[in-house]
């Protein structure tokens, strides 16, 4: 079926809740809470729906009207209450107002600053509503059968006596007019019926029964209710015809709510999750409890991204948890570093940088000594990077004289000496063609170490080398190591 205007209204009544809302002036009515800022509070928009899915549509709307008996006058300053005593038109069934919607002042007033004059209605049940407020309007034409509306009287019953409150304030000096209500109408608009009652018949609960009023000649029968349906009863068997739930409520009545929608306890019903999560502990982006495929969940944030956040790593479960503190960046455990904040990156583990003359121990976890000989080390005490004053460095141990097979030499770059040979060359007696013994590829030729299939000795070609004086560059040298250095 379609819902009317009134019927919209209605679900917004009574769906809406203050939440979060702060205002001063909340106050109870035969509908719940308002407020002049909030009116009925934040629209919940999946309550409205689930509620229209069960909604009746409200009975015909009425309207009772009343006008003031005499008129009333006031001075600058001063405070005035007109009042109307209805009985809602009670006497008339055809305009009788027995549940209020939405009330209506219109008023006839004279006045010469409508910005000084503040405007209140009270109901019979006491609810008040402010019906003008607007300090800065500095017309002098009054109101003139203007019409002020409510919706604070919602539900209430109109039957009682209904006070205009009227109140001068003059904001500078003027003219000592006074205020002259001429007349003001109470008009009513609602319902004989209560738009929340059900004039269908409902069905009984499991194992009750009804007793017809009159006996038929065939006892109709009833379906007993869902066993999810709470004590407001149903419209039919299935569960999505429950007026109430036991336990939860998504359109239909469920025992749990299910993957995606999270537990209300509050209004008992199943509410979605945030998007991109699974599963849930409430509606925030950050109460997700397990991501939807293609997501992670950081554990840290309880939310669900396309991505695993810098410094955090993926485990197994799609799951992105915080690197260690020392860790930049991470992988599979939050101690495995590929990057760190301080230091350097030992395997995967970040390191200290550790000052001049020590080394980062390992096993100890921490800055040790280096050798006596070295200046600088990694890895080992006697693993040098750079060698103390009067120590050569040969291979990476620095030592205070060379071995046999190697002679003492300066490198470019280096504040220290160098044990060596010339380059392919494991034993020499000095610097230039003295090798004794080459690395394996290489062969010993006149004392120099020379590769082994590189050594072709073209005769044309080596003999315009040797006589253009060209076997002093090592390329040529290599080419032709037979031309130039067994006949040299």
């Amino acid at each position: 079926f379609l819902l009317s205007w009134r019927d919209v209204q209605h679900l917004l009544v009574k769906t809406s809740r203050p939440a979060h809302l702060k205002a001063e002036d909340w106050k109870t009515n035969a509908a719940g809470l308002t407020s002049h800022l909030y009116g009925f509070g934040l629209v919940d928009a999946e309550a409205m729906v689930m509620e229209a899915r069960r909604w009746r549509t409200v009975p015909p709307q009425h309207t009772c009207s009343q006008v003031s008996a005499r008129r009333s006058h006031i001075h600058a300053g001063l405070r005035l209450n007109s009042s109307i005593t209805t009985s809602g038109c009670s006497e008339d069934p055809q305009v009788h107002v027995q549940h209020l919607e939405h009330v209506v002042v219109k008023v006839l007033l004279l006045h010469p600053r409508r910005g000084d004059l503040e405007i209140e209605l009270i109901s019979p049940s006491g609810t008040r509503s402010q019906l003008l407020g607007r300090l800065l309007d500095s017309s002098s034409e009054g109101f003139r059968n203007w019409e002020f509306m409510s919706v604070h009287f919602w539900a209430e019953t109109p039957a009682g006596t209904w006070t205009l409150e009227v109140k001068d304030t003059p904001s500078k000096l003027r003219n000592p007019e006074v205020l002259n209500l001429k007349e003001w109408t109470l008009i009513l608009h609602g319902t004989s019926q209560s738009p929340y009652q059900n004039p269908a018949v409902p069905h009984p609960r499991s194992g009750e029964q009804e007793t017809p009023e009159e006996p038929e000649e065939e006892e109709e029968e009833y379906s007993p209710c869902h066993r999810e349906c709470a004590d407001r009863g149903c419209d039919g068997p299935a569960a999505e015809d429950c007026r109430s739930c036991i336990h939860f409520s998504l359109g239909t009545c469920v025992s749990q709510c299910p993957q995606g929608t999270f537990e209300n306890g509050t209004s008992r019903r199943c509410q979605r999750c945030s998007r991109g999560c699974e599963s849930c502990r409430g509606p925030s982006v950050r109460d997700c409890l397990s991501c939807r495929r293609g997501r992670f969940l950081n554990l840290l944030t309880s939310s669900c991204s396309h991505t695993c956040p810098p410094g955090t790593f993926t485990d197994d479960q799609r799951r992105c948890g915080s690197c260690d503190d020392s860790c930049r960046e991470c992988i599979q455990q939050a101690d495995r570093c590929t990057a760190c904040y301080h230091g350097y990156l030992a395997g995967m583990a970040c390191v200290p940088q550790c000052g001049a003359g020590t080394f980062f121990h390992v096993e100890e976890r921490s800055c040790s000594s280096c050798h006596s000989s070295c200046r600088t080390c990694s890895a080992g005490p006697e693993a040098c990077l750079h060698c103390a004053e009067g120590f050569l460095q040969q291979e990476w141990r620095c030592v205070q004289a060379c071995s046999p097979g190697f002679y003492p030499g300066t490198a470019a770059g280096l504040p220290h000496g160098l044990c060596h040979c010339e380059e392919n060359c494991l034993r020499c007696s000095g610097a230039g063609s003295s090798c004794s013994r080459c690395t394996a590829g290489f062969s010993l030729i006149s004392r120099t170490c020379i590769m082994k299939a590189s050594c072709s000795d073209d005769e044309v070609f080596c003999e315009m080398v040797k006589t253009n004086r060209l076997c002093q560059r090592k390329f040529y040298r290599q080419f032709c190591c037979r031309t130039c250095l067994m006949n040299a």
